[in-house]
């Protein structure tokens, strides 16, 4: 049996190692260093290649693979959106993603995104609420109490400076998840019963909802002047959560309107309607917010830079760690013009 060379080996970190990583970084630690990243891979938007994600869609949900590279790494996630699956005891999302060296296409990094797909959606949320937020935001309604609901908390907790979550769900064994999971973390947690219970006080508003549908879980008359909202839910053709009263009177803000126009709330918008790309305001080539009564919304629904730069991130964390395995995934014969003799003598 032939051993393979270090070429053929590519690191890969599974969900065991990807969830002993975030303990040894520290959970609020690993969300600022992600938004680091997130942050510094946005004020160099124009090195990237962008296209809007490759959806596969059927009535059930999606698959999508998200590619993009800076010229020099190449990296794509594989990732689905399956809103039926918690009925059957399956998560809504799960991922894997891959780093590789534009010079030579050698991959150079393979690892779960599940787990780091729930991290770099919360951080990528909190670092635009620092940005647009109204300054001084300590309270934050959190509606829909799924999956990412307790990272968006945290999210916003360690990097936005949100000390008081809201937290409300239809199904109201979510929101007790939820409100459990985050005991202990220096948050002041509220269950509430509606969803306008939710948004009393609260000055960041973020929806995450799973539901494949046009949705409306902010009305017109819930939100008013001077509050931030983080719109999360709405990802996919289809698939809407806030009114588009709120989106006429606030100013929006996206990650790539090519794709956030076909999968973002702004879906229900003519396609002319103005926003503003976050990168723009990051770099100071565009305004942010402007006063206290400004509407700022953010309408996301993810882009492969931000899985890019997590998927950097961790390749960088994980040198001189144990929290990998070298995979044999590439044929490395000592000739490479003689891949079948590298088959051939393997045998036997």
């Amino acid at each position: 049996m032939q051993e393979p060379s270090d070429k053929a080996l590519v690191p890969f970190v599974s969900v065991d190692h990807m969830m002993q990583l975030i303990h040894h970084i520290g959970v609020a630690d690993m969300l600022r260093g992600l938004a680091d990243y997130i942050e510094a891979d946005f004020k160099r938007w124009e090195l990237f290649d962008k296209t809007p994600r490759v959806a596969s869609h059927s009535a059930e949900g999606v698959i999508e693979l998200m590619p993009t590279s800076d010229g020099e790494t190449y990296g794509f996630k594989y990732v689905n959106g399956h809103p039926k699956n918690t009925a059957d005891g399956l998560q809504t999302v799960t991922a894997f993603g891959l780093l590789a060296d534009v010079d030579t296409g050698y991959p150079v990094l393979l690892t779960e995104m599940t787990m780091l797909t729930a991290l770099r959606t919360a951080a990528t949320s909190a670092m635009v609420a620092r940005t647009l937020a109204p300054k001084g935001a300590k309270t934050m309604a959190m509606i829909g109490n799924g999956a990412q609901s307790e990272f968006q908390s945290l999210a916003m907790h360690a990097i936005a400076g949100i000390e008081e979550v809201r937290l409300y769900d239809i199904d109201p064994a979510a929101t007790a998840k939820c409100a459990a999971n985050l005991a202990g973390t220096g948050l002041k947690v509220t269950q509430c019963k509606t969803a306008e219970d939710a948004i009393e006080g609260a000055q960041i508003l973020t929806t995450c909802t799973a539901d494949k549908a046009y949705a409306t879980i902010l009305n017109d008359n819930m939100v008013g002047a001077g509050v931030h909202i983080n719109a999360i839910g709405g990802d996919c053709p289809g698939k809407t959560e806030i009114a588009p009263a709120i989106l006429k009177r606030g100013d929006i803000f996206v990650e790539y309107p090519p794709q956030t126009r076909i999968e973002g709330d702004i879906q229900q918008l003519d396609a002319d309607h103005p926003v503003t790309e976050i990168w723009q305001v990051l770099t100071g080539q565009a305004q942010g917010r402007t006063s206290d009564k400004q509407i700022t919304i953010f309408d996301s629904v993810g882009f492969a830079i931000e899985d890019f730069s997590a998927l950097r991130y961790v390749r960088d964390r994980i040198n001189g760690t144990p929290f990998y395995h070298p995979l044999d995934l590439l044929a490395d014969p000592d000739d490479p013009r003689d891949l079948f003799g590298m088959l051939t003598r393997a045998k036997g």
